[in-house]
């Protein structure tokens, strides 16, 4: 995976992947966040991203980059393997950070209220 870049991973791509992307997310979102939150800097925000991504209301392009992100975060070997000690998810804060930045403007105060309430407690799936 060293030859892929992150804009290659933030491009939107097919319909079908696309749909196997949010269904991976949806199933190892949750397990991977809680694993490298201490280490994720702006939490709330992938968090709400979560959400943004799998609102219908939101354009597909955006849909897109989010779940191309957010799979990208919750693949365990990628540019830089997550099991490394304090790097391992450098690599994915980055892309994460580069996907947030680009569709900030579609993340609905309704995303962050979802975020809100999910990081509250154990930061259990809804």
């Amino acid at each position: 995976m060293d030859d892929v870049k992150y804009g290659e991973i933030l491009l939107p791509g097919e319909e079908a992947e696309t749909e196997k992307r949010e269904k991976n997310v949806k199933a190892r979102f949750w397990p991977v966040f809680k694993r490298a939150f201490s280490q994720l800097p702006f939490a709330r925000d992938v968090v709400a991203g979560f959400y943004c991504a799998l609102d219908p209301a939101t354009p597909k392009r955006v849909r897109a980059i989010l779940l191309g992100a957010l799979a990208y975060f919750i693949l365990p070997f990628d540019a830089v393997p997550d099991f490394l000690a304090l790097v391992g998810f450098s690599d994915d804060i980055a892309v994460l950070a580069a996907a947030l930045a680009a569709v900030r403007g579609h993340m609905k105060p309704e995303h962050y209220e979802k975020a809100d309430k999910a990081l509250v407690g154990e930061n259990k799936s809804p």
